[in-house]
């Protein structure tokens, strides 16, 4: 191999390198983005619903948890701030962990607790299934 193939194979390597971690980096960021999206358009739908941006209401926060153990350690850092039930899953193995939590239909507020909770679930080996108000 010569001195300019070696060169022109060093440049493509670095080129593929590029280009796999900006596409690594977009696919986090529109999954990202993806969720936070789905907190607004969820909240615009209930505002055009009625719902008050300012007012108080039950949310209810659902989490697939893959055991017992997982649920209980979910449960000690969500109490006091949120009110707890769990129960088996019908369709798969694991638990559902459902909490509750009196708050205002805010989005930045709603993002950050998706955000939160999927980390919870995440670091478990669980995952976030979403709110309801």
């Amino acid at each position: 191999m010569n001195n300019a193939n070696v060169w022109f194979f060093v440049a493509l390597v670095v080129a593929l390198a590029v280009i796999v971690s900006r596409v690594y980096f977009k696919v986090r960021a529109v999954r990202r983005s993806r969720a936070e999206t789905w907190d607004e358009q969820m909240i615009g739908q209930l505002r055009s619903q009625g719902y008050a941006p300012f007012n108080e209401y039950p949310v209810d926060f659902f989490l697939a948890l893959p055991d017992a153990a997982a649920c209980e350690q979910a449960r000690a850092r969500l109490e006091p701030e949120f009110s707890v039930d769990l129960k088996p899953l019908q369709e798969e193995s694991g638990f559902s962990l459902h909490a509750t939590k009196s708050m205002r239909l805010i989005v930045p507020d709603m993002q950050a607790l998706s955000r939160r909770l999927s980390a919870l679930a995440g670091e478990l080996g669980g995952r976030y299934d979403g709110w309801a108000a």
